[in-house]
């Protein structure tokens, strides 16, 4: 039998030079996009720092880079005037996670049992787009007096930020779930309650994900517009006791401490988002 030797092109050789190659160039961009970040990043705060220290702008109202830095330093060290900063992040997250683990959650079974029953989801519509059409400050302002400058008051309104988010999503997953695999399973003997657990709920977490990975960031909103409109503690109270005082550089710390909150959270529901869709194709 005569041996066939590949095409030099396609040698195991040429394939894995290649690959090597390719991740080269992709791990190079990578490497690109991370220095320009910085750079824009230097020029926007080199430029602010420079406008501010020859009075192009008023650091009284914009303040200045080297002046929240010193700020954010001080909290660390010494607290605030609630408390350690530490214990206002706790205070806020801890109002952030238990309002979206409880409007998740009921978001979630709200939008799963609606979106299978045509009779509640006509019965309900029109409360629920009511109820979603209320700005969300009125609410914050009419739980902080029902429920007090507690923790409740924030949970509540970060519940509500929350659970319209995911209703929609997980109610729009279940009704765009594959009609000809659900007629298939009902041919096959599956139950309604196997239909949903093992078709529609599936075929709806992408939908739900999706709405998880967003509504964190609205949970942390409600948390800290509940702080700014009355509380005892929280990272929204630093920054009405700052705006209070006319303090520039702790309104724009604590806006630091957020973002680092928020984009840490978010980092976290990305890594979650990925080991569970592990099975779905990456995107490019």
């Amino acid at each position: 039998m005569t041996d066939f030797a590949l095409p030099a092109a396609l040698s195991d050789e040429a394939l894995a030079r290649e690959s090597d190659i390719a991740r080269a160039r992709i791990q190079r961009r990578k490497n690109t996009i991370v220095v320009l970040r910085l750079v824009v990043l230097a020029v926007i705060l080199g430029g602010w720092e420079i406008a501010a220290r020859n009075k192009w702008i008023d650091p009284f109202f914009y303040s200045q880079p080297s002046l929240i830095w010193n700020q954010l330093v001080e909290w660390m060290r010494d607290g605030t005037a609630q408390g350690s900063l530490w214990r206002q992040i706790g205070v806020t997250l801890e109002e952030t996670v238990l309002g979206f683990l409880i409007g998740s959650v009921a978001g979630v079974i709200c939008g799963i049992v609606l979106g299978r029953n045509k009779l509640l989801s006509d019965v309900f519509s029109l409360y629920i787009q009511i109820a979603n059409s209320i700005p969300r400050v009125v609410l914050g302002s009419i739980f902080v007096i029902a429920l007090g400058l507690g923790m409740a008051s924030k949970v509540a309104l970060a519940v509500v930020m929350v659970f319209f988010v995911v209703f929609g999503n997980a109610f729009q997953g279940v009704r765009e779930a594959d009609k000809y695999m659900i007629a298939n399973a009902q041919i096959l003997g599956a139950s309604p309650r196997q239909l949903t657990v093992f078709v529609v709920i599936p075929s709806a977490m992408s939908w739900i994900l999706a709405s998880l990975h967003v509504s964190f960031g609205f949970a942390l909103v409600g948390a800290v517009v509940g702080e700014f409109l009355g509380a005892k503690e929280g990272i929204g109270l630093l920054i009405s006791t700052a705006q209070g005082a006319f303090n520039a550089s702790g309104v724009f710390a604590a806006m630091i401490v957020l973002a680092v909150v928020a984009l840490a959270a978010a980092w976290l529901l990305t890594a979650i988002e990925k080991r569970v869709l592990k099975w779905r194709p990456a995107a490019f």
